[in-house]
């Protein structure tokens, strides 16, 4: 669908439209600065397991988050 991006398991796809997916980028790229920030910015342990509803470790969840900022950083560019 041009002008969205597709999010999906692989067997079926949803799609948000491309602004959308834009903003996502920048708050998970944002969210991710503040989890791996030192100083008073930084996320903090308890507030980190609340966003990852205590099922992944701060780093996990750190990784992950930058990860799918760049992989929709990636998408959105074009």
């Amino acid at each position: 669908m041009p002008g969205s991006t597709t999010l999906g398991p692989g067997h079926g796809a949803d799609a948000i439209e491309h602004p959308d997916a834009q903003r996502l980028a920048s708050v998970l790229t944002e969210l991710h600065r503040l989890l791996d920030a030192a100083g008073p910015d930084r996320i903090t342990d308890p507030q980190a397991a609340a966003l990852c509803g205590g099922k992944a470790h701060r780093d996990e969840f750190t990784e992950w988050v930058g990860r799918v900022a760049r992989q929709l950083e990636r998408t959105t560019s074009s």
